[in-house]
């Protein structure tokens, strides 16, 4: 026995801090699984099959938001609790929860746990993640508080005081850590306030804080000036403000005269529906229009802007801000023939510039071999979805983002599972997954051989 013991502690000293997180994250989403599997988490007992319930939780823990039951009508007060609870620890990450309560017992945050916490926020060095991680509780917490007041002006008087605040909190939630769950038993997310500005405004708001990631909201705090503050800082507030104006230029553009999504709205509605939606498609799963009513080329819109994603060490998924910034920054730089990537009198890191290509580069095989295969398991098994609905699906499901054209619960259980891998994939990060699963870390090379050029193009 004593073998076994030290044989097991061998292997757990040999674990990978990226390895760590995904074991993490796994055990989080086993016991949502079990708990939403609980006679007493659904309206009606064995409703829900131990897939579905799976697909629940991790659509929860990697705050997606695809749903293949109505979380207000299916889900009892326990079960939505799970599920709220489920999407915070996911929003924040389970080692920042873990880190939490570790402070409060007035434990120290060990080496091993600094890496852990290094690798979820993906930081260049472990200096500083303890305060990142106590600054990046505070941040949440006030944050949510202050939206569940707005949202109470709204849920108050529709639902009463109780369930009103019930509903505020929820929806408070839901929307920092980009999650997209509600819980107002209406399956139609927010259409009914498509119109109504207290509700836009402030889940737009929540959204954006949540997804521009926790090391960017303490620069600004700190810095106040965007002169001062870091290059990564500065990249975020530069690509999301800029995605926020070309999302909502091109979705009034391609739906303004869409009767089945803006086109009978009026004026003032549809520039705030068109912002909405440009929000909502990085990671966060609310919708004001139907996704299944897009024309093609606001659907398509939607389809890149889920692939992008929110910003690093934030509650969202998809490749990234920074990722696809840099990717085209170095893009733009070879074609000019410069040597070198700058911005801001800043060079680019070839290893930077190597790490992003390969996220972009892992991310679209992902999401083409889930597009192909899904595609052939509906066809096989007589589903009606077409390819473009399955892509939606697919991409909406590696950005965490949860918005849906209606399809998810008609899906075949293989087609389920691999939703839910990418999921997993889209919240972990393909890189982050990848590392986990080759095992292998980041080291430099000693051995370097002869150069050869070889043609291409």
């Amino acid at each position: 026995m004593q073998r076994f013991v030290n044989h097991l502690l061998k292997l757990i000293k040999r674990i990978k801090p990226s390895q760590t997180l995904v074991i993490g994250f796994l055990l989080v989403i086993l016991t949502g699984t079990i708990l939403l599997s609980l006679p007493f988490a659904t309206t009606s007992p064995g409703k829900l099959s131990l897939l579905d319930s799976l697909f629940t939780s991790t659509s929860a823990v990697c705050v997606t938001g695809l749903i293949v039951e109505n979380t207000g009508q299916v889900f009892t007060v326990f079960g939505q609790i799970v599920i709220i609870t489920l999407i915070q620890i996911g929003g924040l990450g389970f080692m920042t929860m873990a880190s939490l309560f570790f402070i409060m017992l007035g434990k120290r945050i060990s080496l091993r746990e600094r890496l852990v916490i290094q690798e979820a926020y993906n930081l260049d060095s472990i200096h500083g993640v303890v305060r990142l991680v106590r600054n990046a509780v505070i941040i949440t917490f006030t944050t949510e508080a202050v939206g569940a007041v707005f949202f109470a002006i709204r849920m108050i008087p529709k639902f009463g005081l109780g369930k009103g605040i019930y509903h505020s909190v929820f929806l408070a939630i839901s929307s920092f850590c980009n999650a997209g769950f509600d819980a107002l038993g209406n399956y139609s997310s927010l259409r009914e306030y498509v119109s109504d500005p207290i509700v836009n405004i402030t889940v737009m708001l929540l959204i954006t804080l949540g997804g521009i990631g926790f090391p960017v909201f303490i620069d600004f705090i700190h810095k106040r000036s965007f002169k001062r503050m870091m290059l990564h800082s500065k990249l975020v507030l530069i690509m999301s403000g800029t995605l926020f104006i070309t999302g909502a230029i091109l979705t009034a553009m391609f739906e303004w005269n869409n009767p089945k999504t803006i086109g009978e709205l009026n004026a003032p509605t549809k520039i705030m529906a068109s912002c909405f939606q440009s929000v909502t498609l990085r990671t966060a799963g609310f919708e004001t229009i139907p996704q299944n009513n897009l024309t093609p080329a606001g659907s398509l819109i939607g389809i890149i802007y889920m692939f992008i994603g929110a910003s690093p060490a934030s509650t969202g998924g998809g490749i990234k801000t920074t990722t696809f910034f840099i990717v085209i920054l170095s893009l733009v730089s070879m074609v000019r023939g410069k040597q070198d990537t700058n911005i801001f009198r800043r060079r680019i890191s070839d290893q930077i510039i190597r790490k992003a290509t390969t996220i972009l580069s892992i991310a679209l095989c992902l999401v083409l071999v889930d597009t192909v295969v899904i595609s052939a398991v509906e066809n096989m098994t007589g589903g009606n979805e077409t390819l473009g609905q399955i892509l939606f699906e697919v991409v909406s499901a590696f950005g965490t983002v949860g918005l849906s054209t209606g399809i998810t619960s008609g899906l075949n259980w293989i087609s389920k599972i691999l939703i839910i891998i990418t999921m997993f994939a889209g919240r972990l990060g393909p890189f982050t997954l990848s590392m986990a699963i080759s095992g292998a870390t980041p080291k430099q090379d000693t051995l370097h051989y002869p150069e050869e050029r070889l043609i291409i193009g």
